[in-house]
């Protein structure tokens, strides 16, 4: 099946996720995430701002946070990511594509991330996934360390069992649903 056609249906099954059922998988999600021996370990995490109905993030953000850890979200400059640091959610203002984004502060190394957690539109169970088709993330990673944790949020019914993937596509360590946590050799 071509990417577009899955990207259709994946984001109108988001879409008509009932806001009670999105909460209560996405709390599920990142309490499973928190939980994580790889949460407890990492001294910087890159989050993303949640659109279109993907998982939430802020639950991460706020034990991160509490946690005394380096939280950073992107913020699109150009064709490419750059992550900034935060200290509280209310530094993210909407930005391009309308999504919440870090107005200004400190961009972080990427060498210094130990941990991304990436949003998708559909995910493989080889630890591929699918975005929205402009090649932000897959970018952002490309340039990234290979021994940081790529980490997908996802519901259940976002994981498929093979995705079409290209020459650019980068792939995930772990994919985190509110029903299992798949992992991955990269």
């Amino acid at each position: 099946m071509p990417k577009q056609l899955i990207r259709d249906k994946m984001l109108t099954r988001r879409s008509q996720c009932d806001l009670a059922q999105r909460h209560d998988s996405g709390r599920v999600v990142q309490e499973r995430f928190l939980a994580l021996d790889a949460f407890g370990s990492a001294q910087c995490l890159a989050l993303y701002s949640p659109i279109r109905n993907e998982v939430e993030t802020a639950l991460v953000a706020k034990a991160a946070l509490a946690a005394g850890k380096r939280v950073v979200y992107p913020r699109v400059e150009g064709d490419q990511l750059v992550f900034v640091q935060i200290t509280d959610l209310t530094r993210l203002k909407p930005g391009s594509f309308n999504v919440p984004e870090p107005a200004g502060g400190v961009i972080a190394d990427p060498a210094d991330i130990d941990l991304c957690v990436v949003p998708g539109v559909a995910f493989d169970r080889k630890g591929h996934r699918l975005g929205y088709g402009r090649g932000f993330y897959d970018r952002f990673l490309s340039s990234c360390r290979q021994q940081m944790l790529r980490v997908g949020f996802a519901y259940d019914f976002q994981v498929v069992d093979c995705l079409p993937t290209g020459e650019y596509d980068q792939s995930l360590s772990v994919i985190v649903t509110e029903t299992c946590m798949l992992a991955f050799c990269r």
